[in-house]
């Protein structure tokens, strides 16, 4: 290998293509690099020139990349996340005087619940740095960090890229919420004759709450499917509506004085809440900071008393 050829390589132009191979969109691209639509297209010329190949064929409005292109990024992602790892070694990570965006994938019950506290101390630490939410789930957080949209994860997970490595921050213990001022408990009856709410991120009108009662020989109505959990209180309330929720959550919604919460009357496993990256950012000192600061706020174990409406 002729390690001068190296030297009619830019760096930023291989950061740019292996954007386009993700993106497959001059447009997508330059917002995630936060570049202009002229620099990412004049970038790609630049490659082509480089790599003697098109790299890319327009269908429709995608670009679909050339076999030549497959060929490169499979031997280029490896070597920029290996420099990546090297650059991160040279440098120390001041959160008091950084400037750095962090991108980081919740769910949405996370973000609801056990993001306030984390973010008032961010801001405390760190004033300067830049947070940035996407909402994740167990289907797409996957996805999400290997294309470099978040470089972390907290949620429930599902099977993990080889690379990725996952900690588990806390056990999550599935509750049930009402709008009722009903000071008797719920009955497993009541539970199963009520109407449900669902949350669901992929428009589901069961959950696991279904297989629970399945396996116990019963059944429950649920009338109603949502895409997140913070439109709870407006649509539960003044109804006889219940919605199974995570404990975490349950604490958040009740101090709303809307909802509140009570252990479901019947057994369940508890769910696991995780943290998951890529092994690629395991010693870049800032990416370090921000992990220790999301186990520190998000696993901490909590009790979840049953709070009365006022």
């Amino acid at each position: 290998m002729n390690r001068n050829e190296l030297r009619k390589a830019d760096i930023n132009l291989m950061v740019v293509f292996e954007t386009l191979m993700q993106e497959r969109n001059v447009t997508r691209a330059a917002e995630k690099l936060f570049l202009g639509q002229p620099t990412i297209s004049a970038a790609l010329n630049r490659l082509r020139a480089l790599f003697n190949d098109p790299l890319f064929i327009r269908v429709g409005h995608r670009m679909e990349p050339t076999a030549r292109a497959t060929e490169i990024i499979n031997h280029l992602s490896p070597a920029l996340d290996a420099m990546s790892v090297a650059l991160s070694l040279t440098r120390d990570f001041d959160p008091a005087s950084s400037d750095m965006t962090f991108r980081i994938g919740l769910s949405d019950d996370v973000e609801y619940s056990l993001l306030p506290p984390l973010l008032r101390a961010i801001r405390e630490e760190a004033p300067g740095i830049v947070i940035v939410i996407k909402q994740v789930n167990y289907w797409n957080v996957s996805e999400l960090l290997m294309s470099g949209e978040i470089t972390v994860g907290v949620c429930m997970t599902r099977e993990l890229p080889a690379n990725a490595k996952r900690k588990l921050l806390r056990s999550v213990q599935p509750m049930v919420v009402r709008a009722d001022t009903s000071p008797d408990p719920i009955t497993l009856d009541e539970y199963c004759s009520r109407p449900h709410v669902v949350v669901s991120h992929v428009a589901n009108i069961s959950s696991f709450a279904d297989e629970w009662l399945a396996a116990i020989g019963r059944k429950r109505q649920a009338v109603l499917s949502v895409p997140q959990y913070s439109t709870l209180p407006a649509l539960m309330a003044g109804t006889d509506l219940l919605c199974n929720l995570p404990d975490h959550l349950t604490v958040a919604m009740n101090k709303s004085g809307l909802l509140r919460g009570e252990p479901l009357p019947f057994i369940t496993p508890n769910l696991e809440l995780s943290m998951v990256w890529l092994s690629v950012m395991d010693t870049d000192p800032a990416e370090r900071w921000l992990r220790k600061k999301l186990e520190h706020y998000m696993g901490e174990e909590i009790t979840v008393p049953p709070v009365p409406l006022t």
